[in-house]
């Protein structure tokens, strides 16, 4: 994006959403002539990501954190452990869909009741759902997870000309001991794959979160320092 002119407005500053002592202040895009699958592709390679409608930026005046994390879809390399959640859930039916269904905010909410209670999306409502995931100028995928005919687990992934960008997977907190999360990114690689896309997005990566540790188990990965994407290894075996 070097060189474009954006016109953007800052947000207030406010509690943190990763770093509890840090204070979070967003940059968030104002005008609509990158509100398209290709111009929000532009901007995912300089750091930003969509909610909902919005396209936004981490512009923090004290902390540099977050930082932009991406696969290679042709270098990817998934870990022995990886390999094993794959095998182990190979009776999982996968459904890819375009279209939201009332049974996804039921799945949503009841993972937001159980396992971030203690964050900003707390309690769910389906206002909320809407104005986080869905988008009025983008379709995105609904990636479904059925064992035994029933809804497990859903990944939301935004298709874009190059690249998928993750926007959020959630699913039954009953069977969280199948490491859903962890399949949901390999089947978006897989998914990206057979798409002949170059790119899986997998939002921000934030060293001192212990929630978003798990994208750098995805290795080999690239992280946006200073506006360069840096090829980074995961020590995951």
């Amino acid at each position: 994006m070097t060189g474009i002119a954006l016109k953007i407005g800052l947000t207030p500053e406010h509690a943190c959403s990763y770093l509890p002592a840090e204070k979070e202040r967003l940059m968030v895009l104002l005008e609509d002539k990158y509100r398209s699958a290709e111009g929000y592709e532009a901007l995912l390679n300089a750091g930003f990501r969509r909610s909902g409608n919005d396209l936004y930026r981490p512009h923090c005046q004290r902390c540099t954190a977050c930082h932009s994390l991406r696969l290679s879809i042709a270098d990817f390399q998934p870990s022995a452990s990886q390999r094993r959640i794959k095998q182990r859930n190979n009776n999982i039916q996968i459904v890819l869909s375009s279209q939201d269904k009332p049974e996804y905010y039921d799945l949503f909410a009841r993972y937001i009741h159980a396992r971030h209670k203690d964050g900003s999306m707390f309690p769910a409502t389906r206002n909320q759902y809407d104005n986080f995931l869905l988008c009025d100028w983008l379709s995105p995928y609904f990636v479904e997870f059925h064992l035994e005919q029933q809804l497990v687990a859903v990944a939301i992934t935004d298709p874009l000309p190059l690249s998928l960008s993750a926007m959020y997977t959630f699913y039954d907190p009953a069977y969280s001991g199948l490491s859903l999360g962890t399949l949901a990114i390999m089947t978006q690689v897989d998914l990206a794959r057979r798409m002949n896309r170059q790119w899986l997005y997998l939002g921000y990566q934030v060293d001192g979160c212990r929630k978003m540790k798990y994208k750098t188990h995805f290795h080999p990965y690239e992280l946006l320092i200073d506006q360069e994407w840096k090829s980074e290894h995961s020590d995951e075996e």
